[in-house]
């Protein structure tokens, strides 16, 4: 005897009908996002095909239970952006100030301190006198009793031996 019963769909089947639908319905609630769209009706497929033994003791409730799901994985979906902050690019760090660390600034004027110390008398009275005290080549000339020439030689021969010695404790940009 021939079986003459039409054989009962598989859960694939059921799934591959409805896609379609399910997609341009998905899409629809995410505004257009069709990346998101596909993501969430593959999660309803996943979710058929954990429940296929109960979808397919009902082959006719199955698309109403999938567009179901995919309402409720939209709705998740939304309420998990709402909870999470607004996610920013790198561009939107730009006009951020970096936080003021008292500990960086007393780090680097310590390094300093004992990078001034390496330096001759002589080019160290310099740079005292020009950059913390804020006196011109000229005023220092005179305070030293030298010429201003000589400043300004001390000066650009301090500075690279300076800019030398922190270079190599990894503050070379600090002059």
């Amino acid at each position: 005897m021939v079986d003459t019963a039409i054989p009962e769909p598989t859960i694939s089947e059921l799934c591959r009908n409805n896609e379609a639908a399910l997609l341009r319905y998905a899409a629809r609630l995410t505004s257009g996002d069709w990346q998101q769209a596909q993501d969430i009706t593959q999660e309803a497929m996943v979710a058929a095909w954990r429940h296929s033994d109960r979808l397919l003791a009902e082959p006719a409730a199955i698309r109403p239970w999938l567009f179901t799901v995919v309402r409720n994985l939209v709705i998740d979906r939304v309420r998990r952006q709402a909870r999470r902050p607004a996610e920013v690019g790198p561009a939107a760090l730009d006009g951020v100030a970096e936080p003021h660390d008292p500990i960086d600034k007393l780090l680097t004027a310590h390094v300093v301190r004992d990078a001034l110390a390496t330096l001759s008398r002589e080019h160290r009275e310099v740079l005292t006198l020009l950059y913390y005290q804020g006196r011109t080549v000229a005023e220092a000339a005179q305070q030293l009793g030298i010429p201003a020439g000589t400043v300004k030689s001390r000066s650009y021969y301090a500075l690279r031996a300076l800019r030398g010695t922190l270079a190599d404790a990894g503050l070379g940009r600090t002059l």
